[in-house]
């Protein structure tokens, strides 16, 4: 049987962390030590893209979601149910679960191995004037004059940006061509 039927059958086709029924995914907890179906989990798209950090953290969600998930007998749910736990430690909520969370030597030392429980649980989305998350390949549309530095170009507000490309370590700049020629453009003067 594959590992997508088994975590089904493990969760009653339910999110393992939030116990919703749309948009499965099976989900392998790094760093793959366990390997089949101990070391994944069924989890939902929004589960999903909020542990990838592909989306910003939802306070309210999880809040609602991990003081229950973090008892479940799953070893690999209850490492990223303290991984996420672990995001929100400067909330109350958090840190009252963590104090009441028990982990084992060894789904410890697994929760521990990526490091993610180091950091602030932050991420630096690159996002346009209005807020909106920014993507590689996305067209944006300017909303300010600029004069390009260094060049003639002067561009003009509704001038459209496409397939742009975000700067990796600035996340208020990306890069696009305006009038053939690349160059950085920053975010707040942009809506996609």
């Amino acid at each position: 049987m594959k590992i997508e039927e088994l975590l089904k059958q493990r969760s009653g086709n339910v999110c393992e962390l939030s116990g919703d029924s749309e948009n499965l995914f099976v989900y392998e907890v790094p760093p793959a030590q366990n390997t089949g179906i101990d070391g994944c989990i069924l989890i939902s798209e929004k589960c999903l893209n909020q542990i990838e950090k592909k989306e910003e953290l939802d306070n309210n969600f999880w809040q609602g979601v991990l003081p229950t998930s973090m008892w479940s007998e799953v070893p690999a749910v209850q490492v990223a149910s303290w991984r996420m736990l672990n995001r929100f430690r400067n909330e109350s909520w958090a840190a009252d679960a963590l104090d009441m969370m028990y982990l084992d030597d060894e789904n410890l030392e697994w929760a521990k191995a990526t490091g993610d429980h180091t950091g602030d649980g932050t991420i630096e989305f690159h996002k346009d004037s209005n807020g909106n998350i920014l993507q590689n390949g996305d067209s944006v549309t300017l909303i300010k004059d600029l004069d390009v530095k260094g060049s003639t170009i002067n561009a003009k507000i509704g001038t459209a940006v496409r397939n742009i490309r975000l700067v990796h370590d600035n996340h208020e700049q990306i890069e696009g061509k305006i009038d053939g020629q690349l160059i950085v453009i920053l975010t707040k003067y942009v809506k996609k």
